[in-house]
């Protein structure tokens, strides 16, 4: 891991949005929270069988397994964001269409198993990638969706998106 702690990102670091996922992730180390969120989400995921992860709290909900498939496809568009403005590339990113792209995905054909394996080796690029950034990386800004964003803020909406679907998942699909 990286030397360079990622600090809590100041509200001027992002569009007001994001302030939903991170103000969920508890001061601290947020790299070490990702590694601990990652082996929580798989043990969480490992009791669930494929029939209860094709269950959806509501009709025009995810099932379980379109939640999983949503974190792994959101984490990855958040990580080419980090990557893109780390390297210092002015490129305004796009946003992405989550209500498009999970239907697309079709999750539901696959293995819990075969999602949560993909999502354990996404989570583990995501802290590799933010491990080797150093503080220069970390504050460096882009625009993505048409809101400006630094590279550290990217790591703690990370983990507050896991942190916000996980919570609905256990709250209102494996309660």
């Amino acid at each position: 891991m990286t030397a360079t702690a990622i600090p809590r990102p100041a509200a001027t670091e992002h569009s007001p949005y994001y302030a939903t996922y991170i103000t969920k992730v508890p001061d601290g180390d947020v790299l070490k929270m990702l590694e601990e969120q990652r082996r929580e989400t798989q043990a969480l995921l490992a009791g669930v069988s494929d029939a209860k992860a094709l269950h959806r709290y509501a009709p025009g909900k995810w099932s379980v397994k379109e939640v999983i498939g949503h974190l792994s496809d959101t984490e990855r568009v958040f990580c080419y964001r980090a990557l893109t403005f780390a390297r210092g590339d002015e490129t305004a990113l796009p946003g992405f269409d989550e209500k498009g792209w999970t239907p697309a995905g079709r999750f539901d054909g696959r293995s819990l198993m075969d999602l949560a394996g993909e999502f354990d080796a996404v989570r583990r690029a995501t802290i590799a990638l933010f491990s080797g950034m150093d503080a220069e990386a970390l504050a460096r800004r882009g625009t993505a969706n048409k809101n400006p964003i630094t590279v550290r803020a990217l790591a703690w909406i990370i983990a507050g998106h896991e942190r916000h679907h996980v919570a609905i998942l256990r709250e209102r699909y494996l309660a």
